[in-house]
């Protein structure tokens, strides 16, 4: 019966390793696509992804690493990647109807 839990733990261990490289890989897959684009939109939800991916590899150290505060960083990073998505998205949305307006009053005056 000790062996199956320390074959467990092993495989707890292995687990909790490999998940933060393959989580830190995707991290750098998102970076890419918010580079690269094509629309605006795909960019503010690669940012946020990047955002809940690096909260995800942050609890699992905290979990492996057995350190409290890590929780309390993570929670923060939380709060300043969804202020950070919702500035984003407010100042697209400002350019957007900036420029819808532009194009409307330059279509007017075009017809005219």
């Amino acid at each position: 019966m000790n062996s199956g839990t320390i074959g467990l733990e092993t495989a707890f261990e292995i687990v909790m390793t490999i998940f933060p490289v393959i989580l830190a890989l995707m991290v750098v897959l998102c970076l890419i696509r918010a580079i690269k684009g094509p629309r605006i939109a795909d960019r503010i939800v690669a940012v946020n992804m990047m955002g809940t991916l690096t909260m995800v590899i942050i609890a699992i150290l905290a979990v492996k690493m057995n350190e409290g505060y890590l929780v309390d960083i993570c929670i923060i990073y939380a709060m300043i990647s969804f202020l950070a998505v919702t500035l984003l998205t407010k100042v697209y949305m400002g350019v957007y109807a900036e420029r819808k307006k532009k194009e409307e009053s330059h279509d007017s005056t075009t017809v005219d």
